[in-house]
């Protein structure tokens, strides 16, 4: 995945903004917060972080491709960096970047939600 097509596929997210900071990091935010970042790999290559629940979390730091996200995961977060993007597994990044906007805007007052039109029944 380039950034071209990670910033299309996160723009395609209800309700996100991008913004291009911290080091020319593609930023994407849910409802003014942070859902995931297109950036910070020391090597060159495209790198993508992301939010997760703390069984993904676990499950995704020791695994090939990912690790934890650097600075977030040491703060103690549940960010992972997916750091290999390859065509076996472009359908879990992909999982993962939703998975984390939906994480993301629970996290939002209710209010914000419904202004949104997100997470409504």
């Amino acid at each position: 995945m380039t950034y071209e097509e990670f910033n299309d596929f996160c723009g395609s997210l209800k309700a996100t903004t991008h913004v291009v900071q911290w080091g020319n990091a593609h930023v994407w935010k849910v409802g003014g917060k942070v859902f995931a970042i297109g950036g910070w790999d020391d090597s060159g290559k495209p790198a993508f972080t992301f939010k997760t629940s703390e069984s993904d979390y676990y499950f995704l730091e020791n695994q090939a491709s990912y690790r934890p996200a650097p600075y977030l995961a040491s703060r103690g977060m549940s960010w992972i960096q997916q750091v290999e993007v390859t065509d076996e597994n472009l359908d879990d990044l992909k999982y993962y970047l939703t998975e984390s906007h939906r994480i993301v805007s629970l996290g939002l007052t209710k209010k914000k939600q419904k202004e949104l039109g997100l997470n409504q029944a």
